[in-house]
């Protein structure tokens, strides 16, 4: 009898083919004054002598240069080693998009390169693609935001805190804390399940206390019945982030 783990995988590659196998959206950049169609990509950023970062872009339905939006960055989820093509899209089919599109915002899931996104190698992938992406579309500074899932929720608190001055707000998922809040600068919303038997609810809760404590704006999303490969499961979840990002949003234009 297949296990629920094996589902869940079973169900994630269904999906990836899927996305694997659409059509990209042609387009170009902001710079050239051209609308772009909205949908989802496969893009890939050359760097020159290092790694290509292959990542998934999603436009937004009436996205114009002239209005600028958001933009999220999200990191995917582990991959057990193995190669990473896919797994950005992947999240962001299954979990990213169908939680927060009603923003209206670019979404940008970039494939991680050989390990996780705390490596000094995926961060400089990571900044470089942030940098891109600010510079090829028309995005409003004040609404960048970090999310991810197990991993990719590790990824956005390191992300985040290496990088505070990109980013208005972090929405790590499933993913393991910071050991330290001392240097901490940004809001976060933490969406964790309290059954998660990979990464333990208890850090990331005693984290946002902590945080709290230290007078941060922090907020946890505690969820109950969900396991840690239950990834369609936390889009509930995570799109409770909408209007904590919205009102975030409204005292940083005030």
């Amino acid at each position: 009898m297949p296990t629920r783990f094996s589902i869940v995988l079973g169900i994630t590659s269904v999906l990836l083919a899927l996305a694997m196998y659409s059509q990209p959206v042609l387009g170009q950049t902001a710079a050239t004054g051209q609308v772009l169609a909205p949908g989802t990509s496969n893009r890939t950023l050359l760097r020159g002598k290092e790694p290509p970062v292959h990542y998934a872009l999603s436009i937004p339905a009436n996205y114009s240069p002239s209005k600028p939006v958001p933009l999220i960055l999200a990191l995917h989820f582990g991959v057990g080693g193995g190669d990473a093509a896919g797994a950005g899209r992947s999240v962001l089919s299954i979990l990213v998009r169908p939680a927060l599109e009603e923003l209206g915002a670019i979404i940008v899931a970039p494939d991680s390169l050989r390990g996780d996104w705390s490596t000094p190698e995926n961060e400089r992938a990571v900044k470089e693609l942030l940098d891109d992406v600010r510079g090829s579309y028309s995005i409003d500074p004040k609404k960048i935001v970090v999310t991810g899932f197990s991993m990719g929720g590790a990824g956005a608190w390191h992300i985040a805190e290496k990088y505070p001055d990109y980013f208005s707000a972090v929405i790590p998922v499933s993913g393991r804390p910071p050991a330290s809040v001392a240097e901490w600068r940004l809001p976060v919303l933490a969406i964790h399940s309290r059954n998660d038997q990979v990464v333990p609810f208890g850090p990331t809760e005693a984290h946002i206390a902590e945080l709290q404590k230290a007078g941060k704006r922090a907020e946890l999303i505690a969820l109950s019945g969900i396991t840690h490969y239950e990834t369609y499961r936390f889009v509930s979840g995570l799109r409770q982030a909408v209007p904590w990002l919205r009102e975030i949003w409204k005292q940083e234009h005030n």
